[in-house]
Formats: structure tokens, C-alpha cells, sequence
């Protein structure tokens, strides 16, 4: 399962992945604002931790718990970032939630809304939902731009909605029906 578009690749990483995508997560960028991991301590990420990795998201897709996706060039097969999809509901809802991270030292060229345009294409057509979330952090500017960007509508304000660096903060709740 993938989706290209004319610069990207968005598919599932695989084993042979491991020094590419090894390589962008060390290049980032010191961390640009309060949401950005920027640099990040990869010393334990082997090559056989990241093959177990690869293993974990297909058994969390083929559970349908949550899609991974690696965004890569398709001029180069650089590892640009992540995108992923969790399944919150299915049944009568088909309700899922979208994340996404493009490495910082690849920001402000357009990947970002190219990747998640092209993402949720293929999370309504063949992954089947009909609703998709984002739940931004309510300081996330840069990833409310991109919401509104790529067409989800702002919904509400989740109070207290997520704990994240000790306590627990509110959420923006941005959506697109298929």
C-alpha cells in the first residue's frame, strides 16, 4: 500500500530503509520551536532494532490499530519524514487520526502538505475511513497551518485531552469526512 505523488513516496518502511532513514533522523536540525524533536539520540536505533521496528507496524496495520508511513523523494529515496493513521473506531464510524513529522532540516519546501494531501487520499480510499483527525496542541501553529492547508476544518478544543511533558494540555481537534 503507498501513494506517489509527483516529488513523493509515501509506503510503509522497509528493512532496507534502516541507513537512509538512520541518516535524515541524524541531520536534523537543533529543535526549531516547542513542538520539534529537532536532534535526537539515535545511538540505539540498529540496524536490528529498526527491522524489529518494520516488523511492529505491519502487525499493527494488519491488526488494523495503525498505518506507518515513510514519506521519501522520489528523485533520491531521501527519508523526509513520518506519517501515520490510528484507527479509533470502525464499524459505523471508520474513524481514524493522522500524525505527521517531516525532518526539520526539510521544512518550509512544500513536503509537508504534498505528503499529507497524498495521505489522506489513500486513507479514505484504501483504508477505508470516512473520518480523519489531527489533535494539534493548541501552541502548534506550524501543524494548524498545515491542517488548515491540506483542508481539515477546525472542530473544537479538547480540554485536558493529552498528557505530554507532565501535564496535561489541551488540543486543537481539526477533521476531514472522506
Amino acid at each position: 500500500m503507498s501513494k506517489e505523488t509527483e516529488r513523493l513516496l509515501i509506503r510503509p518502511l522497509k528493512k532496507e530503509d534502516y541507513s537512509n532513514w538512520l541518516n535524515e533522523f541524524s541531520n536534523r536540525l537543533p529543535s526549531q520551536h516547542k513542538h520539534d524533536k529537532g536532534r535526537m539520540n539515535m545511538s540505539n536505533c540498529s540496524e536490528q532494532w529498526f527491522a524489529q521496528l518494520v516488523k511492529e507496524h505491519q502487525e499493527l496495520a494488519f491488526t488494523d490499530q495503525a498505518y506507518i508511513f515513510g514519506v521519501f523523494r522520489k528523485q533520491d529515496d531521501t527519508h523526509l519524514g513520518m506519517i501515520d493513521f490510528s484507527t479509533l473506531a470502525r464499524e459505523n464510524f471508520q474513524w481514524g487520526r493522522i500524525g505527521y513529522s517531516i525532518h526539520n532540516h526539510f521544512w518550509r519546501q512544500g513536503y509537508g502538505k504534498e505528503a499529507v494531501l497524498a495521505a489522506l487520499q489513500l486513507a479514505f480510499s484504501e483504508l477505508h475511513y470516512h473520518r480523519i483527525e489531527a489533535h494539534i496542541h493548541v501552541n502548534n501553529t506550524a501543524s494548524i497551518e498545515l491542517a488548515k492547508k491540506v483542508g481539515m476544518e477546525y472542530e473544537c478544543v479538547r480540554k485536558a485531552f493529552l498528557f505530554e511533558s507532565g501535564e496535561w494540555s489541551d488540543h486543537l481537534i481539526f477533521y476531514r469526512n472522506k
